[in-house]
């Protein structure tokens, strides 16, 4: 057969991109005002023209990194703080405070990872991020093009595409705790068909005592030239993750200080099987685009929760399986450089809860054992979407581009409880109260909301634009918060959070040498869903406060101080509060700050490529976390920290590339998350110590 390049060189490249006309590649180099974006928009966009705040992070930097979790390459984002939750679980800090709640939306290749009513905050570790083509986060709502779960933010992981001739890489690494991965990649190019392999295997024992993971997740690929402008990019990917959840499993400060590998919970577990499978076709004819993306996910996880042990024993099983469409229509007009796009997603999810109290068995603080006890929850629940939207774009001068879009969501759940409707009262070992389980009767609920956004950029120069834009958002309540009742007297008629966005901000370089961004942002949140934890028993219970509000400023720069020396900065400065939270006749949060909510978050970047290091680097980062209230009374703060990483790489030859790493230098000793309540006082998990990595990189070309 004769081997046809052209075709799959640009089916590799822009089907990875979501644009058959796209002629950029995310998977190298900085990011500078010629950049392309595919969030914004789900297909390639000038980054100059693009009226919000979206970030970027090439592949070539992923590899260089080769993050061990996703924690050391988010953080290179201004204003975007992860922490680590054990294994690669996480939480994420985006324009709001650290959280577990559904305000972010994590997509893979444009396609959601989750569903809507499935929400899982430690998304990141069902897509095999260290082997991805680039990272995408578009900051602030964008739920008038994604609908639901966009308000702090948009993540889009990107895969990486077949490549051109044959190739192979085989990357190797070993530290300390007992960490090790395997990662291989490969692929080849024959004819109009593309194809890649990814495959990633971890394993770790943990610093702390009883915190070690496996992981196994892979990816393939295949992408086609279908001829006639058309392709076809088909994506399967599976994660498979066995792993002890003591990774923020807090302890009192004096163990924080002086026995910091203690964990009172080694009992522990959370199991994660993930599976995504998604075909997108595209065709370009002229000025118009059809795309079209059938897919289907599946989801089940295995929980016994470390942190609710004292307050709420229990384990329990979430399964979820997904069919879902995307599809859309984008014309463009001559006259002005119209576009308008069309676009349609559909979302069919059922799914099923299964809850059982545990009797624990306790040693001093250590909790050593546990039985099975009585079925708490037993439920289904599939959540439905139907979404229209419109976008559009004009230029109304050379220089001014504008954008609006409106989207419509009619979402909805059909809950059935497969227990009895009266509730549940029992008392657990190591417990010294009763502990009440309320359960809602078999229902069905909907939700319709209208989203608009409207958005303007401006050209000022070739080396200067800036932004302005306002965006509506919303985000339903996940079947947690609605059907999990817990001891509260309702929770079905919890309310969808509502947000609007207010944002400036200005994208420019001076010569080749220096490129900045930065952005203000306003935003206000009615009816959020909050956990409110009761002082004493430190138990939780979604409620509606009244509003909260989130504002900041945010600031990315990249410096080539000389040939050898590059320096980057992003940094954020915010401030969020609680502007109306009236929780009962004697607790009102009105006024004060978020928890968890540092105002300064900051990491910056010495890069130092000397000859001697035959083309790779060594790269000098520091860290800092500001501090922030441990508590929503603001009654205790945590002083925040400064950590230091290192790392080096070193390619031998064009086969072989040595990488080594330490993390936390100066030995800091830091909290990953901290809590307080009037019962335990001051609790923190402490963040890992100094620890050395090393590794090996071939390449078969």
């Amino acid at each position: 057969m004769r081997i046809k390049v052209l075709p799959l060189l640009v089916a590799s490249v822009c089907a990875g991109l979501a644009l058959p006309s796209l002629a950029t590649d995310i998977t190298g180099g900085s990011a500078t005002l010629g950049e392309v974006t595919v969030t914004g928009t789900r297909e390639g966009r000038a980054l100059a023209e693009t009226p919000a705040t979206v970030d970027i992070v090439k592949g070539d930097e992923i590899r260089a990194v080769s993050p061990r979790h996703p924690s050391e390459i988010m953080g290179q984002i201004p204003g975007v703080w992860v922490n680590v939750t054990g294994g690669e679980g996480h939480q994420t800090a985006i324009r709001q405070p650290l959280t577990t709640s559904p305000v972010y939306l994590y997509l893979e290749d444009g396609i959601p990872t989750r569903s809507t009513g499935f929400f899982n905050h430690n998304a990141l570790y069902e897509i095999n991020l260290p082997m991805a083509a680039g990272i995408e986060v578009s900051k602030g709502p964008g739920t008038a093009l994604y609908g639901s779960d966009a308000i702090g933010g948009v993540v889009n992981v990107l895969t990486r595409p077949a490549p051109l001739k044959p190739e192979a890489q085989l990357t190797v690494e070993g530290g300390e705790n007992g960490w090790g991965r395997v990662m291989v990649t490969g692929g080849n190019t024959t004819g109009d068909n593309g194809f890649r392999a990814d495959l990633n295997l971890t394993h770790t024992d943990g610093w702390r005592d009883s915190t070690g993971y496996d992981r196994q997740a892979g990816t393939l690929r295949w992408d086609r030239s279908l001829g006639g402008d058309a392709l076809l990019k088909t994506v399967a990917t599976f994660s498979n993750i066995d792993q002890q959840t003591a990774g923020t499993s807090t302890i009192s400060e004096d163990d924080y200080n002086n026995n910091p590998k203690a964990n009172y919970t080694p009992i522990s577990l959370r199991k994660v099987k993930a599976f995504r499978l998604s075909s997108a076709y595209e065709k370009e004819s002229g000025n118009s685009l059809l795309s079209i993306t059938p897919y289907f996910r599946y989801d089940d996880m295995d929980l016994l929760a470390n942190w609710s042990l004292t307050y709420d024993p229990t384990i329990y099983n979430t399964n979820n399986k997904s069919l879902g469409l995307l599809a859309k229509y984008r014309q463009d007009f001559p006259d002005h450089r119209a576009r308008v796009i069309v676009g349609m997603d559909l979302d069919y999810s059922p799914g099923s809860r299964l809850e059982q109290s545990i009797n624990t068995t306790r040693n001093g603080k250590i909790y050593t054992d546990y039985t099975i006890g009585q079925t708490l929850y037993d439920y289904d629940a599939t959540f439905k979407g139907v979404s229209p939207y419109v976008h559009g774009e004009i230029s109304a001068t050379d220089k001014l581009r504008l954008t609006a879009g409106l989207r419509y969501d009619h979402l909805g759940y059909d809950y059935t409880n497969n227990l009895s409707d009266a509730n549940i009262v029992i008392r657990p070992a190591n417990i010294a109260y009763n502990l009440t389980y309320r359960h809602p009767s078999s229902t069905n609920l909907s939700y319709d909301h209208l989203s608009p956004k409207l958005g303007a950029t401006y050209a000022f120069s070739q080396d200067l634009s800036g932004f302005a834009a306002y965006n509506h958002a919303f985000r339903a309540p996940s079947e947690g918060q609605l059907f999990r009742q817990g001891s509260a007297l309702n929770t079905v008629d919890l309310k969808p959070v509502k947000a609007d966005s207010y944002e400036v901000g200005l994208r420019g370089k001076a010569g080749a040498k220096l490129r900045y961004e930065a952005s203000v942002y306003y935003m206000t949140k009615e009816d959020d869903i909050l956990s409110y934890k009761d002082p004493v028993t430190g138990a939780t219970q979604a409620v509606n406060a009244g509003k909260t509000l989130h504002r900041g400023v945010e600031l990315g720069l990249s410096a080539e101080l000389s040939r050898e020396v590059e320096l980057n900065v992003s940094a954020s400065y915010a401030k969020h509060t609680y502007e109306d939270w009236v929780i009962s006749n004697t607790a009102d949060n009105s006024g004060k700050e978020m928890e968890t909510a540092p105002r300064v978050i900051a990491n910056t970047r010495l890069n130092y490529k000397p000859a001697v290091l035959n083309g790779g680097r060594l790269s000098l980062e520091w860290v800092r976390l500001g501090s922030y209230w441990m508590d929503a009374a603001n009654t205790q703060k945590y002083d925040g920290h400064d950590i230091v990483n290192l790392r080096v790489n070193y390619p031998v030859n064009r086969q072989i590339e040595l990488l080594g790493s330490v993390t936390n230098l100066t030995d800091e000793r830091y909290a990953d998350a901290s809590s307080y309540t009037t019962s335990r006082g001051r609790e923190l998990a402490p963040g890992l110590p100094r620890t050395f990595y090393a590794g090996l990189r071939y390449n078969w070309m």
